[in-house]
């Protein structure tokens, strides 16, 4: 058990310092605009798909966050990548993508304690 927890804590500092070493990449350099949070979304469901290699549980703020991470990117990206004749409504989308996504993960939760089996 506290093997787990020193192993769930040492990962946890990892994402950190990936992440500074990363914000510190994206200020040095002129990456895209959304390469920064496309690194940090990759970095937060790195470090979740590491703990569950590990057989450690994985964090559900930072899998939501990591998917976020990415969605907000993509966008950021898109009109960059596809020549969009039109400005996409970014933050529109995200806050539908971060609904649904909040909605998604109550299922998995209630059927990961059990709650949902009442009898």
């Amino acid at each position: 058990m506290e093997n787990t927890r020193t192993s769930n804590r040492n990962f946890g500092m990892m994402a950190w310092g990936a992440i500074f070493v990363w914000w510190g990449i994206t200020e040095l350099f002129s990456l895209p605009s959304g390469m920064d949070v496309i690194g940090f979304g990759l970095i937060f469901l790195g470090v979740n798909g590491v703990r569950a290699l590990n057989g450690i549980p994985t964090k559900d703020l930072t899998t939501m966050l990591g998917i976020l991470a990415l969605v907000w990117g993509g966008l950021d990206l898109a009109p960059l990548v596809l020549h969009l004749p039109f400005k996409l409504p970014v933050f529109a989308i995200w806050l539908i993508v971060l609904g649904v996504t909040l909605l998604a993960f109550v299922p998995l939760r209630v059927r990961k304690t059990n709650f949902g089996n009442l009898s």
